[in-house]
């Protein structure tokens, strides 16, 4: 697949690209889901292409084609450069790229366990089963479970003469159980609200013991139709790991993606509060709070051998000690910013530009468990997994809704309460953060479904985190 790779990028280069590069992207999905132990949806599909870049003064151009010939891999070339020719008229400050290592490199996820190779029969069985539990339960009336798997096959090649092939391999799924009352509904999902996703074999979705939950999650459904709604006060509010992985995507993932800083994302995606002048000096949040972007973590969502620049997957410090210490970055934004590239540029599929987008945004982990963290607390609640999120467009106001939460009184888990919500202001709700729970907690929790982009593109991120507490957080807001 070189080849064609390397067809496209001599085909930019003579019509007058300064810089190509080009991906061969061959990837394949399945997915299937059950609703109350009948088969609702067996998917699977497979695309094949390659998408090419040129640089040409102020502006990319980029062009796809779905034929993987020398010809065709050559005209898509041509016409990336043509783009970039035609963008280059509007006036600007010429692009230019912060340097990486020219690298002959391969790399594949670790696993153990193909998911295509499972027997299709097994996974929707298991399916069904999990369905089964939860509608056993009297009173759910909607028991759903669902599962996902992605392979994809990348070859890139560089006009400075990188040339690298990955074989990425993503599984993950989850359920839920949804009670309906007389004037209300209330679900409950696992292992978190959108699925958990990771890198890996069919071994990601067996270490959640999807069967052994089933029942405890529609119990916890029903459980909520009687429960106290939560009063709105400002008290102490620890969260649940699944739940501060949203936190961290929204309102520290996006802001610090640099494409945005500079209002290159301003048109769809929204800016940041941010401002790259502040960097090493802006206060995020408490001493506690040290956020990495690491894309070589095992197992994570957000992991892989090079990102779709070829630039090598790496771990960049974020917050440090509470203070603003780096971003998320390509080599042209690093460039323009005087920063080393951070190797955080992916795209969705080979018919779409690559941009800059989360790797594994996470929170790195305290001392401690959740229950020492809640016999700490002498008043407080403790939420857990999302069942809403709002945030203005520069990632500063937010209010969040969870499935389900307690009251936390004198140290232990008291009334069950519904439909919690709480409120903040991003560096404000940070510098709150004053108890973090150890690394036997830390879970590299995976978002499959992060929107960015014209067109859209949907990334897949990750954000490791542990359940942590925060004081003096409103909760409970209705308006």
């Amino acid at each position: 697949m070189f080849e064609y790779a390397r067809a496209a990028v001599e085909g930019a280069l003579a019509a007058g690209a300064t810089y190509a590069d080009a991906r061969v992207v061959i990837a394949k999905a399945e997915s299937m889901e059950v609703l109350n132990q009948a088969v609702e949806s067996v998917g699977s599909s497979e695309s094949a292409g390659i998408g090419v870049r040129a640089l040409i003064g102020s502006s990319w151009g980029f062009y796809a084609t779905p034929s993987i010939t020398n010809t065709a891999a050559r005209v898509a070339g041509e016409r990336a450069s043509e783009i970039a020719r035609a963008s280059a008229m509007v006036p600007g400050e010429p692009i230019t790229l912060a340097d990486v290592p020219v690298v002959q490199a391969s790399w594949e996820t670790p696993h153990d366990e193909d998911p295509f190779a499972v027997p299709l029969g097994e996974k929707v069985d298991m399916l069904i089963r999990v369905s089964k539990t939860m509608q056993d339960v009297e009173g759910i009336a909607l028991a759903r479970a669902g599962m996902a798997f992605y392979d994809t096959d990348k070859w890139f090649v560089s006009s400075q003469g990188s040339e690298i092939h990955q074989h990425i391999v993503e599984s993950g799924g989850g359920y839920d159980a949804t009670a309906i009352g007389e004037r209300e509904t209330q679900r409950r999902s696992y292992p978190q609200s959108f699925g958990q996703y990771a890198t890996g074999g069919y071994e990601m979705v067996r270490l959640w013991d999807y069967e052994g939950n089933a029942q405890r999650v529609a119990e916890e459904a029903i459980q909520l139709l009687s429960a106290d709604v939560m009063e709105e006060r400002e008290t102490a509010l620890i969260l649940e790991g699944s739940q501060l992985a949203l936190q961290i995507h929204e309102s520290v993932g996006h802001a610090i993606e640099l494409d945005r800083i500079l209002g290159w994302e301003a048109a769809f995606a929204g800016t940041s509060h941010l401002e790259l002048e502040k960097l090493q000096t802006h206060k995020y949040g408490s001493e506690l709070m040290n956020i990495t972007a690491d894309a070589t973590l095992p197992g994570a969502l957000g992991s892989f051998g090079y990102d779709d620049e070829g630039t090598p997957a790496q771990r960049v410090d974020i917050v440090k000690n509470g203070t603003w210490v780096g971003v998320l970055s390509g080599r042209d934004s690093a460039a323009r910013a005087g920063l080393p590239p951070g190797g955080m540029v992916r795209a969705d599929g080979y018919s779409r530009l690559p941009m800059v987008r989360m790797t594994n945004v996470g929170l790195l982990p305290g001392e401690g468990t959740l229950d020492d963290i809640i016999a700490d607390t002498d008043d407080g609640v403790y939420m857990a997994t999302n069942r809403s999120w709002s945030i203005d467009d520069k990632r500063l106001n937010f209010q969040f809704g969870t499935e389900i939460a307690w009251e936390i009184k004198n140290g232990r888990k008291g009334r069950l309460l519904k439909n919690p919500t709480y409120t903040g202001i991003t560096p404000v709700f940070w510098g709150t953060l004053d108890r973090l729970a150890g690394e036997e907690e830390w879970v590299h929790w995976g978002t499959p479904n992060c929107g960015k982009g014209q067109p859209m593109q949907v990334g897949h991120t990750g954000h490791s985190a542990s359940p942590a507490r925060f004081s003096n957080v409103r909760v409970g807001v209705r308006a």
